[in-house]
């Protein structure tokens, strides 16, 4: 089999790169070593910048998201028991962000995709990459107990961070940074309604705590945890009753409990790949970088990475330029960098750290406190939380 561009992943990223791709005449194969049913049972945030709409209303799959989604025009910050509005609308001359699960985004360009009968072959074993080195790459994979082999002019890897692209890279083309926080997330996903129509983010002398949601009536929590915890040893009941510890009076009051329907433990990473092109090979989304979730930037990074490189293949395809496919690396590690300092921060602000002990707490309350005085020092937070621009 051949393709113009073989993919590699299914999640949002590759998706959402064959659907771009396809809307402009561009062939593409996905290739997916897990089941789609496994695809979507993956539980992860949906805080979307503005570009990130654009993106999916500019691949053709944007009206369920404005049907169901929620449009944000601030969130509240949470220290010493009182809650502080911070308005991205105000100040940021009008934007906002819009909750939407990425579960949803994934689901509705797997449907865009089956409509127009694009091929994504799932359950591809042993895949692996070659000769991208070279003007002639292809993809070996097992489908069904028989080998496959797809040619293809690129390689696109959107496999996630344990996935076979990045790993393929010889070790001394590529450099790796990567800081590993001493503490996890607790999520727990319930069909409630939310505790407040926008996000909460707590920062308390027992950790912090997010209030987040999905709809009107499903909800998103959060607790930092030691990554010791085991998501199994913390009952509903108990992941509750810590939640209430961590909010103010009148959300402990209006909180609304129920029976989990899921309930996992993630670690907390910064990581990023340079460069972010090897070849015939490009990585995209959590293949080249991962942000701790505290910005809401995962997701967004990697629609502005799969924004970059459909734009460098159309040029490749349609414009006869490898101007795109050059510079890709380049662009997208300079948005890239920057969406990874302010989660660093926001993460640095939010939650407690073991080796700092009370003045830690101290100095965020201090930062905290100046940041929902100063308007500037608002405006900064606001700015890199919807997003800045391409």
């Amino acid at each position: 089999m051949r393709t113009q561009v073989a993919i590699i992943g299914a999640g949002p990223s590759g998706l959402l790169l064959g659907q771009l791709l396809h809307k402009a005449g561009i062939d593409a194969v996905i290739l997916e070593r897990q089941s789609g049913d496994y695809v979507l049972s993956r539980i992860r945030a949906g805080v979307l910048e503005q570009v990130t709409t654009d993106l999916l209303d500019e691949a053709g799959v944007g009206a369920r998201m404005h049907a169901e989604g929620l449009v944000h025009s601030g969130f509240d910050l949470l220290f010493q028991e009182t809650r502080h509005h911070i308005n991205l609308q105000a100040l940021t001359g009008g934007k906002q962000v819009m909750v939407y699960g990425q579960t949803e985004v994934t689901r509705d360009l797997m449907a865009a995709r089956a409509a127009a009968g694009l091929p994504t072959i799932y359950e591809a074993s042993k895949v692996t990459v070659h000769d991208f080195d070279g003007a002639q790459p292809y993809v070996l994979y097992e489908k069904d107990g028989q080998q496959q082999r797809l040619d293809c002019d690129f390689i696109a890897g959107c496999d996630g961070f344990h996935g076979v692209c990045r790993a393929s890279v010889p070790a001394g083309a590529i450099t790796e940074y990567e800081k590993v926080y001493p503490f996890g997330w607790l999520g727990l996903l319930a069909d409630t309604p939310p505790v407040h129509h926008e996000l909460i983010y707590a920062n308390s002398s027992r950790g912090f705590a997010l209030c987040s949601q999905r709809s009107a009536t499903r909800s998103r929590y959060y607790l930092q945890v030691p990554l010791t915890d085991k998501a199994e040893a913390w009952s509903d009941e108990a992941f509750w009753q810590e939640l209430r510890m961590r909010l103010d009076p009148e959300a402990r009051e209006t909180l609304v409990t129920g029976p989990s329907l899921e309930k996992s433990i993630a670690p907390l990473r910064s990581f990023v790949t340079e460069p972010m092109r090897f070849g015939r090979m490009f990585l995209a989304g959590d293949a080249a970088h991962i942000v701790p979730p505290t910005g809401a930037k995962g997701l967004n990074l990697a629609a502005t990475d799969v924004k970059y490189l459909s734009m460098a293949f159309i040029e490749y395809y349609l414009e006869r330029s490898s101007a795109g496919v050059d510079h890709y690396s380049q662009r997208c590690l300079q948005r890239i960098w920057k969406g990874e300092r302010f989660s660093w921060w926001f993460t640095s602000l939010m939650h407690r750290f073991p080796d700092e002990g009370a003045i830690g707490q101290k100095l965020q309350e201090a930062e905290l406190a100046y940041l929902v005085q100063s308007q500037a020092a608002s405006t900064v937070l606001a700015e890199n939380y919807v997003g800045l621009p391409l």
